[in-house]
């Protein structure tokens, strides 16, 4: 909780804006929008009220990452689970994520962000899907932050996905079993030529990855937020001190220091 008056907390982030810029940043962050629905509870409002309110915090990190230079931004936006949410609350999220790609894609666009789908479209509409290929079409040669957005995405189901496609190409004789490496294998994810996650944050004080990225957070440095920063409270404040934290590490890789 911030204490003192708006003053105190515009001072208090820029003195961690400082921080930040002062050690080198994660070049891929990743974030669980989590708590979206126990945000609105709290308030006495429907769940959508917490994923609308939601979309306005996914605004500032968007913001926030563009102004540090950060190249990667991942959003766990609609999970392959998700699916076994009441019928109101899909559409209703399906509804709010064609609302902001209308709302926001010329901006993005003129800011230079690229829009990248992590997942599989297939199990959306086609107006939908219409709508999604328009924002990644029409961003797909910039080069500034790339905002991936995991939609319809689960990490076992990718996995699984990138083994049968190995495996048609192997039966086809486009590859030898010899020439599968890690490499070769993350070319097969949605995720080819992305690098890893450096950061992974997850709101709402749950402990888990919830079946995302499973192999591309190896080496990923977690941050877990504390249970009463729900997703709508993850602020410019919060997003800065879970990077000053990320910092804080020493990434070893399996290795030891000097």
């Amino acid at each position: 909780m911030v204490i003192g008056n708006e003053n105190n907390h515009i001072d208090e982030t820029e003195k961690l804006l400082k921080l930040v810029r002062k050690k080198p940043l994660p070049v891929h962050v990743a974030i669980i929008m989590d708590g979206n629905g126990r945000w609105a509870k709290k308030r006495g409002l429907h769940r959508i009220a917490g994923h609308r309110q939601g979309v306005e915090t996914l605004r500032d990190v968007i913001k926030v990452s563009d102004e540090l230079g950060i190249k990667h931004l991942t959003i766990f936006a609609f999970s392959t689970e998700n699916w076994k949410r009441p019928v109101s609350e899909v559409n209703a999220l399906i509804d709010l994520l064609v609302e902001y790609l209308r709302r926001e894609v010329m901006e993005l666009h003129s800011k230079n962000v690229k829009i990248v789908i992590l997942g599989c479209l297939d199990a959306f509409s086609h107006s939908v899907q219409q709508e999604i290929k328009r924002a990644v079409e029409l961003t797909s040669n910039n080069t500034g932050l790339n905002i991936n957005i995991a939609l319809n995405y689960g990490g076992r189901a990718e996995i699984i996905r990138a083994v049968k496609n190995i495996a048609k190409d192997v039966y086809d004789k486009k590859l030898s079993p010899d020439d599968i490496d890690e490499k070769l294998f993350g070319n097969y994810l949605y995720t080819a030529n992305i690098p890893d996650p450096d950061l992974l944050i997850r709101t709402s004080g749950e402990f888990r990855i919830s079946n995302f990225l499973l192999y591309q957070i190896a080496y990923t440095e977690l941050v877990f937020t504390h249970s009463d920063i729900l997703w709508p409270d993850f602020n410019k404040k919060a997003y800065l001190e879970a990077i000053i934290e990320y910092q804080s590490r020493q990434r070893r890789y399996g290795g030891i220091n000097a």
